[in-house]
């Protein structure tokens, strides 16, 4: 299974950003997205250091809120994973 981490940019040069989610940062390519008009404060979903999709403020946090929710499940691992 694939996850992309939906992440607020905090600064930007060139095809690079800087991207802030719950107190981690990581440098992101914005290769993929050299079409949008990004800017600090914008969110992005990052996937493989790969930013891949920009979304509303709503959609990241509606995504950290189901994030939330599967980490508070108290379920074993698989066996099979």
């Amino acid at each position: 299974m694939c996850l992309s981490v939906p992440m607020r940019i905090v600064s930007i040069e060139g095809l690079s950003a800087r991207c802030e989610a719950r107190g981690v940062e990581r440098v992101a390519s914005l290769w993929l997205l050299q079409h949008e008009a990004l800017q600090p404060g914008d969110h992005v979903l990052v996937h493989l250091g790969q930013a891949v999709r920009k979304v509303a403020a709503e959609e990241a946090a509606a995504s950290w809120a189901l994030f939330d929710e599967l980490l508070a499940m108290d379920v074993p691992p698989s066996a099979n994973a």
